[in-house]
């Protein structure tokens, strides 16, 4: 495990993960979550499915990494690989480290890990309308990390569970505790899931697709409600999305994923200002902007490949505009652009160029 930092811009042997950990560290303070060369890989009777290869981040207590990518590039196993939620088999840990408050994550056993999930480190998880279970009473599904976690009684859980509902902005908290999952809009199932995560006052909350099947409205009421208890309790979120938009709104870093492994990271305002890797920028080209008239969005060719037939080389070469019979022979690793700004791509010369020439299209 390294401890040391190195000085040399050229990541090379002994001092490439040294340099990993300094850049990302915003504070004198450790990180609050480090993971650390994951690897979490699938294996079936088609072969090896490598969802997650390789991958580094932190997080900081009291702030928030945004990670996107298309689907299937590897976010949400990242994140259910956290807190051991991925399905073993066909599932494994391959290697790589996860660090919370220095402990490696991976080789707790089950009961160790159960003291944390919905205690420490919470999810909000995509879909709440499947996430609840229909069979018991909002206030019992709630209730049940606070008799768990807290040793709480059946009458103390109620009592902080109609706190919590009033929190998170659901109407008539009293009434609702009472009621099942198909009683309430899908606004407020989220809102009972956030509840429900922030029971016992995590210091990391996991939101993956937070706002996946709401509307406009209710999408930034949530996010909204997010922030604001963010910052009243001072915890650290992990955003999954695939929105841009909800990214530039609420995250202070951004990591870009891409068949498993990170292509590009930085801070959200640099990263928004000048995305460095063809994916990044195939992205927000995608996006539409106010007032540019066109007939036609551009688009990312192709689609995020099948992870058990990856193909040699950059992992992003047979949809990369860019793309060199270079890229095909070698996979590029993560270089230092910018303070704090990491990209993985061989072409970094020509990406620049073009997103120089895009900027005054709105990038």
């Amino acid at each position: 495990m390294c401890r040391g930092r190195g000085t040399s811009k050229r990541r090379t042997g002994r001092n490439r993960c040294h340099r990993k950990k300094e850049r990302f560290y915003l504070s004198q303070d450790p990180p609050l979550l480090e993971i650390d060369d994951l690897r979490t890989w699938f294996y079936t009777d088609d072969g090896v499915a490598k969802a997650v290869d390789g991958v580094s981040y932190t997080i900081e207590a009291g702030k928030t990494l945004g990670v996107v990518g298309e689907s299937g590039c590897g976010k949400s196993v990242t994140a259910m690989s956290i807190l051991q939620l991925v399905p073993t088999p066909p599932g494994k840990y391959v290697g790589g480290e996860i660090r919370y408050h220095g402990e490696n994550l991976l080789v707790k056993n089950e009961k160790a890990m159960r003291k944390i999930r919905g205690n420490e480190i919470s999810v909000i998880f995509q879909e709440p309308m499947t996430s609840l279970n229909p069979v018991f009473r909002v206030g019992d599904q709630i209730g049940e990390a606070l008799r768990l976690h807290e040793g709480m009684s059946r009458s103390e859980a109620r009592a902080r569970c109609i706190e919590l509902l009033q929190q998170v902005g659901i109407p008539s908290p009293e009434t609702r505790v009472d009621e099942y999952p198909h009683q309430l809009s899908g606004g407020m199932k989220q809102r009972v899931m956030i509840a429900m995560a922030l029971a016992c006052s995590p210091s990391l909350l996991i939101a993956d697709e937070p706002t996946t099947a709401l509307d406009v409205t209710i999408q930034a009421q949530i996010l909204d409600l997010l922030r604001d208890l963010q910052k009243e309790k001072g915890m650290a979120i992990l955003l999954i999305t695939h929105d841009l938009g909800v990214v530039a709104e609420n995250a202070d870093d951004v990591v870009v994923m891409y068949a498993g492994k990170i292509v590009e990271r930085a801070p959200v305002e640099q990263l928004f200002e000048t995305p460095r890797h063809p994916y990044t920028l195939g992205l927000f080209r995608s996006i539409p902007g106010l007032g540019s008239a066109c007939d036609r969005l551009e688009v990312i060719e192709g689609s995020v490949p099948n992870p058990l037939d990856f193909p040699s080389g950059c992992k992003f070469r047979p949809r990369c505009p860019f793309a060199t019979e270079e890229c095909a022979a070698q996979e590029p690793e993560l270089s230092e652009v910018a303070e704090r700004h990491e990209v993985a791509c061989l072409h970094l010369d020509q990406v620049s160029r073009s997103t120089a020439e895009s900027q005054g299209g709105g990038v």
